[in-house]
């Protein structure tokens, strides 16, 4: 008489939960990228400059 060892963790073996655990690493990994780019953006954004305009080319200009 033979006994059958049904390993019910089996990742392989259960499309169910490894969809599911598919499904979330994906999520995570989509969510790490966007994540990890949004902090490189913010990191290295554009610094305006200061920029000197002349008196004379203001909306109210002043002339000498």
């Amino acid at each position: 008489m033979e006994h059958t060892v049904e390993n019910k963790n089996d990742f392989t073996r259960d499309w169910v939960s490894s969809s599911r655990f598919l499904f979330y690493l994906k999520l995570a990994c989509i969510l790490g990228f966007v994540l990890g780019g949004c902090y490189k953006l913010s990191e290295h954004r554009y610094k305006k400059p200061k920029v000197t305009v002349p008196e004379s080319s203001l909306y109210s200009p002043k002339y000498k």
